[in-house]
């Protein structure tokens, strides 16, 4: 995909709109200001619940935690250092330097290693992009949902196409090949095995393996 890099933006949660009962006219005696029209109760807006947000941010965690690409809270600098030498497509995930974000894509491209900060909102996830495509990005409820979509999507793979922005001179062709595992923590054989499971059925649960190796699969669901 094509993305352009763009500064940093406000993440600011969306108030919820007032609602004027119907029995309260927009009348000027009233106090109430004629050009305000009564709004209906029919359909009241849907409040986000922020506990929803814990949840979904302690899931991440936890799936990044178990992946093994995930590098914590090391600089740009240092994550540009452990790229440098990669193959083009090598990324990993790192903690964000910006305030209004949480974490970061760091990854090698054709121009050297570069960084695209991920987005976070009402519970899902999405690569921040300056381009006028950014409305028809896709997010995830996850991020290794969302890397693991990118990568299918740097292949070529069915089903894993969005719409591209054109290219220009600032537009950056970002492409997901590999992540770059942290040395100290290589993965063991057992989450191997989960991922070469995951990779050949995309339908685990059918397996006739024991509940406990079921549950040993369900909590890491991805192919990389």
């Amino acid at each position: 995909m094509i993305l352009c890099v763009q500064g940093p933006r406000a993440l600011l949660p969306v108030s919820a709109n007032e609602v004027v009962p119907l029995s309260m006219r927009p009348d000027s005696h009233l106090g109430f200001s004629p050009s305000a029209p009564p709004r209906c109760l029919h359909s009241p807006p849907q409040l986000w619940d922020p506990t929803e947000d814990l949840r979904s941010i302690a899931q991440t965690f936890r799936y990044l935690d178990m992946s093994g690409w995930y590098w914590g809270a090391i600089t740009a600098g240092e994550a540009q250092a452990v790229l440098q030498e990669a193959q083009e497509g090598t990324f990993l995930v790192r903690d964000s330097s910006h305030p209004l974000y949480m974490l970061t894509l760091s990854v090698k491209t054709g121009r050297g290693p570069t960084n695209v900060r991920i987005e976070y909102s009402h519970g899902r996830f999405r690569l921040d992009s300056s381009s006028l495509a950014k409305p028809r990005l896709l997010a995830f409820p996850d991020v290794p949902s969302l890397v693991q979509h990118y990568i299918g999507s740097s292949q070529g793979k069915p089903g894993c196409k969005e719409e591209q922005p054109l290219p220009s001179e600032s537009a950056l062709l970002l492409k997901l090949v590999r992540p770059l595992h942290r040395r100290q923590a290589c993965p063991s054989l057992q989450h191997l095995a989960r991922l070469a499971i995951n990779r050949l059925t995309s339908c685990p649960a059918q397996l006739p393996l024991p509940r406990p190796l079921q549950h040993y699969l369900q909590d890491y669901p991805f192919k990389l």
